[in-house]
């Protein structure tokens, strides 16, 4: 997504500048975080991610649906999640989303993908300080989530993302008008104004003041927006509650990330101690601690950009200290953002899939081997469920071959029908709730290959003789369909279910044999678990 070239209009504020043009700069800036046709698209995607959290009907495929809609979110998530600094101790490799969120834990992988969204929605003017500030948001969603590993409060790696926003309105300010946000970080830089005072006298509202707007307009819930709220300045207490002490450490990762950045460099005694005598006992930090915590982001902050298939050639030299006085130049806003900004093009090829003009990958064999090796290794192990079977197994079939559509039908034996209980790719909520039919004998192409038990592919479906043999709720449901397989589940003689997936293009160059011995393969890695 890419936002439109909205630029505020520039007003050079002096000392006479009167009420009425602090308060339309304010407007302003409102009005673009309300009205701006650009900001509601991205918002819409960072609600639709937080909102997933806090569904109670499957939120694990809800996420990883989401993920997978966007081709290069996914190969995204699915390098960081191989990278030193997310992957999990099993050492697995992590091939699918579905295993990602399941070996990382559904509120990480959660903030990985908000930080990726919020990354690439940002505009490319003025990169250098949107970039430092991005570079800060994502130095403070790493310190909140080490704290919530820390923790024992129920829920707390979502206070990474509640950190990862709260600098939103410096943000919005620095992509959309950089005059003033310079203006702004001069006074706060000579030492005369806290960001507050800075931005009121500048804006004629607080920095915090944008960032609620920005989260009312965008639906983030309350409980997220509420932990972003200001704490007073007296001495805190230990948090009587889940919310305070998401506050604490809010406003505690948003203040320490500067010093995360600035980790191969002295850092501001000055501030370690003031962070320490506000944050220490409540957040139960020593020194010791503190310098760890620190050490470890910038350590992780780095690690993010080491990856070489992520790495980018970005001309833009990034923050400079002689420039801004915010960054030793030492490269860390640019290397924390290089393994999360999606580009247009990628001149190492390393992101790009190469498809056939049906959408399948050219490389299709090797994405079904990887993802066969992953399901072996993880049936193996015998930790995971096997919803969590079936789901990667879905998703390996969708992500390896290129179907727009893909589900698991089990057979619903109180209705004798056979229902979807899992789908992923366009209309996937609707159609899982449409995908149901009877499970009784017929002639129609579905009925024969599950009584049958014969896999098909079929490659073009446009033909005459092939439209009459498809049932009629399937010409209805999915009208557009050109090409689809159909993977009936057997057990023990009697039909279970099936995967099914399509695209809406004729796919010529159809399932080679070994292609087709690995997609047997996982089908049986599900009838196996059934049919012990």
């Amino acid at each position: 997504m890419e936002f439109k070239k909205t630029r505020l209009r520039q007003r050079v504020c002096d000392t006479s500048a009167n009420e009425d043009d602090t308060t339309s700069i304010k407007d302003q800036l409102i009005n673009m975080i309300c009205d701006n046709p650009d900001l509601p698209t991205l918002g819409t995607s960072i609600s639709n991610v937080v909102q997933i959290s806090l569904s109670v009907n499957e939120p694990t495929q809800q996420l990883a649906n989401l993920i997978l809609s966007d081709v290069a979110l996914t190969q995204k998530v699915l390098h960081l999640s191989n990278s030193a600094t997310f992957r999990s101790s099993s050492n697995h490799v992590v091939t699918s989303v579905s295993r990602a969120i399941q070996l990382l834990g559904l509120d990480t992988i959660k903030a990985c993908a908000l930080a990726m969204i919020l990354v690439d929605g940002m505009p490319k003017s003025h990169a250098k300080y949107v970039r430092y500030e991005l570079a800060l948001a994502l130095s403070a969603s790493l310190i909140g989530r080490k704290l919530a590993k820390r923790s024992s409060i129920p829920d707390a790696e979502e206070v990474a993302i509640i950190s990862l926003f709260k600098n939103m309105g410096r943000l919005l300010v620095a992509a959309f008008d950089v005059n003033l946000y310079k203006r702004t970080m001069a006074l706060v830089k000579n030492g005369t104004h806290t960001k507050a005072q800075a931005s009121l006298e500048t804006i004629g509202c607080s920095f915090d003041t944008l960032t609620a707007i920005a989260m009312r307009e965008w639906r983030i819930p309350a409980t997220i927006t509420n932990a972003m709220k200001l704490l007073p300045s007296k001495a805190l207490k230990p948090p009587k509650n889940r919310e305070e002490w998401m506050q604490q450490v809010a406003e505690f990762s948003e203040s320490s990330a500067e010093l995360a950045l600035q980790i191969d460099q002295s850092a501001d005694n000055n501030l370690s101690e003031a962070l320490l005598d506000r944050f220490g006992v409540v957040l139960r930090l020593d020194q010791k601690q503190f310098e760890t915590l620190l050490t470890d982001v910038g350590n992780e902050a780095r690690e993010l950009s080491t990856n070489a298939e992520l790495k980018q050639d970005n001309k833009d030299d990034g923050l400079r200290s002689e420039d801004t006085n915010m960054t030793d130049g030492s490269g860390y806003g640019e290397d924390i953002l290089d393994g999360l900004i999606f580009e247009q093009t990628d001149p190492n090829n390393s992101l790009t899939i190469k498809r056939h003009p049906s959408g399948k990958p050219l490389n299709a064999l090797d994405q079904l081997l990887t993802g066969v090796q992953s399901l072996t290794e993880m049936t193996a192990s015998g930790q995971y469920k096997i919803n969590e079977l079936i789901l990667q197994v879905l998703e390996t079939l969708y992500s390896s071959l290129g179907f727009d559509f893909a589900t698991i039908c089990l057979k619903d034996a109180k209705t004798n029908q056979f229902r979807a209980r899992y789908a992923l790719g366009q209309s996937n909520i609707k159609l899982q709730q449409q995908f149901v039919f009877p499970s009784t004998s017929s002639d129609d192409l579905f009925s024969l290959a599950i009584q049958r038990n014969v896999d098909l592919s079929i490659s073009d479906v446009t033909g005459q003789k092939m439209l009459s043999m498809l049932p009629e709720w399937h010409r209805k449901l999915l009208p557009k369909t050109k090409s689809f397989i159909i993977l009936p589940l057997v057990v023990r003689g009697k039909s279970i279910g099936f995967f099914y997936a399509d695209r809406q293009q004729q796919a010529p160059e159809g399932i080679s044999s070994d292609e087709m011995k690995l997609i047997k393969t996982l089908k049986g890695l599900i009838l196996t678990t059934l049919n012990p």
